[in-house]
């Protein structure tokens, strides 16, 4: 065979390979202690302890282009958990970070939105309400699949008492009153429940919140009724940059109803303009910071997640 034949051949052996790889790339994946699957095969022990106590924590990172948004901000707000959780998950986080982006790049390359979860549980033992004796290793459990991002369409919420636990600067896996409150909402035609503790607006059931109001950005102080969202922090950020000064107080449901713009952000739909609660027409009266806001949340989110 001539050399260029011999060449022709092995671009056209390397340039099948690269089809079949592409072909056996995964449309979801799922990671459980080392164990690798597609989401539907994955089995976790009965008596992993987040199965029949919901003992363990979680988080969400939002994967676009194969890149994850925020990484370290999310990575250190979940060992911060385990922390908090006296949870023994010993995985150092550069190499928990190296392994999330391997089961991302086994994904489909034509997937380029992505949930990515990561949850820890305390482990794997009888039932007993004490930790194990013994203590036992951490469980890590992982999946990763495509989603739609949010349209751009109008966002309605309803308001609810705040009937959680003192733990919600915690990411825990226990989220029954955040579930019910989100179906109320699903139930009520909106989006989301905003919950309203002592009078005063804590949260969403999945999101954080904040106001404008005369040229302010308004935002609860963080306690252990507020999770530290990962999405507000960057908010101040933005407003930071932006001029736009920052205040972190309570507010009330009357100061809300008031307030010339709402937003609620969370992971996997950034930042979100809220236009009704509770029935009722609400915000939108600040339009040219609420897109200066957004779209400078947009471009940081853009530029740290475009393909390298």
């Amino acid at each position: 065979m001539k050399k260029t034949g011999r060449r022709a051949a092995r671009l056209k052996g390397k340039e099948g390979g690269r089809q079949a790889a592409a072909k056996n790339k995964m449309k979801d994946i799922a990671y459980y202690n080392g164990a690798i699957t597609p989401m539907a095969e994955m089995t976790i022990p009965l008596m992993d302890r987040a199965v029949y106590f919901g003992d363990g924590i979680y988080d969400v990172i939002y994967v676009h282009n194969g890149i994850m948004f925020s990484p370290e901000d999310h990575l250190d707000r979940l060992l911060t958990n385990c922390g908090l959780m006296r949870m023994d998950f010993d995985m150092p986080k550069q190499e928990l970070r190296a392994l999330l982006q391997s089961l991302i790049d086994q994904l489909d390359r034509d997937i380029l939105h992505v949930n990515l979860y990561v949850q820890i549980s305390r482990g794997t033992a009888p039932r007993s309400h004490a930790f194990p004796k013994p203590p036992c290793k951490a469980n890590l459990l992982v999946f990763a699949h495509g989603f739609t991002p949010r349209a751009d369409k109008p966002f309605y919420a309803i308001t609810a008492p705040d009937k959680r636990f003192q733990f919600c600067n915690i990411k825990t896996i226990n989220l029954i009153p955040n579930i019910l409150a989100n179906q109320a909402s699903k139930e009520a035609g909106a989006e989301e429940c905003i919950f309203i503790r002592d009078g005063f607006i804590t949260e969403g059931s999945h999101s954080n919140v904040s106001i404008l109001k005369d040229g302010v950005l308004i935002t609860p102080p963080l306690s252990e009724w507020i999770l530290p969202s990962i999405t507000r922090k960057h908010l101040l950020q933005v407003c930071e940059k932006a001029g736009i000064p920052v205040v972190e107080r309570p507010f009330t449901l009357q100061e809300m109803m008031d307030a010339d713009e709402i937003m609620v952000g969370a992971s996997l739909f950034l930042l979100q303009r809220v236009l009704k609660i509770d029935s009722q027409q609400a915000g939108g009266k600040d339009d040219a910071r609420w897109k200066r806001i957004n779209g400078d949340y947009l471009k940081r989110f853009e530029e740290e997640t475009a393909p390298r």
